[in-house]
Parts: C-alpha cells; sequence; structure tokens
C-alpha cells in the first residue's frame, strides 16, 4: 500500500515531468521530440529567418534591404496570408530567398490531431507552390510549438523542420535596438556555431501587423556583422547539425 506522503511525492514528480516534457515543445533548440535544424555547424554563418509573411509593406521593405546588402534569408509563409498576397510571396522567390512552410492557418500543432497536422501542411505548401512555382522543402511549426508526431508527418512530406537558435521577441511591441541587442548577446557570447535567428515579417493574426522595428533591426545586424559573418539562407543540406 503507497502511503499518502509517497503518492504525494508521485504526483509532484509526474507534475514537473509532465512541465519539463511541455517546455521541450516550445524550446526552439530541443531535439527531443526529434531533429531539426536549429544552428548551422560553421561558426561564422548567420541565418535570418522571417515567419508569418508575407505582409505588406514590411515583407517589401525587407527584400529591399537584404538586397541592398546581397544577403540571402529564409522566409516561413503562412498559406492563408500567400494566397491573400500572392504578389508579395512572388517577389521574395525572384529575389532568390529560400521559403518555407509555416502552415496554412498557423495554429499550435502540438495541440491538433496527425490529421489536422497533414492537413495544415499540406494545404500551406499547395498554396505556396500553386503561387510561387516552389514546393517548400523546410517547415517551421507556429510557435515553435511541436511533438514526435508534427516532425515525422513533415518529414513524410519531404519537409525538413526548422527551428532556431536566438529568439529576438520582435513580435511583441518593442525597438530596433532591443532586437538588435538580443541577437548581439548570444552571437557574441557563443562563437562554437553559427546561428539562426528568429524574426517575423508578419503577424499570425493577419496581414498588415507592424514589423518596422524588426525591419530596422535587420539593418542594423546587417551592417554590424556583414565584415565578420557570412549571412546565408537555410538549406535542406543543413539538417542534422
Amino acid at each position: 500500500m503507497i502511503s499518502k506522503s509517497s503518492a504525494a511525492v508521485c504526483g509532484v514528480a509526474l507534475a514537473s515531468a509532465a512541465v519539463w516534457l511541455g517546455y521541450q515543445a516550445y524550446a526552439p533548440a530541443s531535439q527531443l521530440y526529434g531533429e531539426t535544424i536549429s544552428h548551422f555547424r560553421d561558426p561564422h554563418h548567420l541565418g535570418l529567418t522571417f515567419d508569418d509573411g508575407p505582409n505588406d509593406i514590411y515583407t517589401e521593405r525587407l527584400l529591399e534591404t537584404l538586397s541592398r546588402h546581397e544577403v540571402r534569408a529564409t522566409f516561413f509563409l503562412v498559406g492563408k496570408f500567400v494566397q491573400a498576397r500572392p504578389h508579395i510571396a512572388r517577389a521574395v522567390v525572384a529575389a532568390g530567398h529560400q521559403i518555407g512552410n509555416h502552415t496554412s492557418s498557423h495554429p499550435n500543432l502540438a495541440l491538433l490531431s496527425s490529421r489536422d497536422i497533414r492537413a495544415q501542411l499540406v494545404d500551406a505548401s499547395h498554396a505556396i507552390a500553386d503561387v510561387t512555382g516552389v514546393r517548400p522543402e523546410l517547415f517551421r511549426p507556429p510557435f515553435g510549438a511541436r511533438r514526435p508526431g508534427v516532425l515525422r508527418i513533415a518529414r513524410e512530406l519531404g519537409m525538413i523542420p526548422v527551428m532556431w537558435d536566438i529568439t529576438c521577441y520582435d513580435w511583441r511591441r518593442t525597438s530596433p535596438e532591443k532586437i538588435e541587442n538580443r541577437a548581439r548577446r548570444v552571437i557574441e557570447s557563443d562563437r562554437s556555431r553559427g546561428h539562426i535567428v528568429l524574426l517575423h515579417d508578419g503577424g499570425h493574426t493577419g496581414v498588415g501587423a507592424d514589423r518596422s522595428a524588426t525591419v530596422a533591426a535587420a539593418e542594423r545586424l546587417l551592417a554590424r556583422y556583414r565584415g565578420s559573418h557570412q549571412f546565408r539562407a537555410v538549406e535542406k543540406a543543413d539538417f542534422a547539425v
């Protein structure tokens, strides 16, 4: 017979384990639920990645900034926004940037059934391919939320999951300086690997999100690290770093 005190200890342990497992579903660099790309092998490489677009006018302003610096980035596109702003999605591809699948409507995939997860990824890939002529080979889960089934389905559909190891919190109301400083702290404190930076050119609730601070921060990061690092897009070949 288990005593009340032992049962209480077991209950606390189980609750702690559940919290830890739940955290792993959102921890961007965690490999607990399956392998993902979260950084580069080469410590001189930097990747700017942009989620939740396309979004006028800020995706277009980012394209101008990246073109001026002759840098390629990675854009994770939401299917319904691609359908709403097809000309911007085509402009991203025409500029030579990498594109990825960010689902059809940006739900928390960790909470969905396998059937709904597959539908979100398939519908987004179809929307992106129909508009741009390119079928995405990369996938990023909204909010970074995932479980083993999410990553398995992405791989079955021929896509590699991509996370990140620098979070700039630019979806909040913030300033270019704060966004830049969050990236700088990691880039300059961890020189053992190349970093993938999470930024946003759109907002998951709809087109029209103000991302002027992100555009300005991207300009600052490009100007600061252009001489010491190689900015590059994420590629499928980066899998299993």
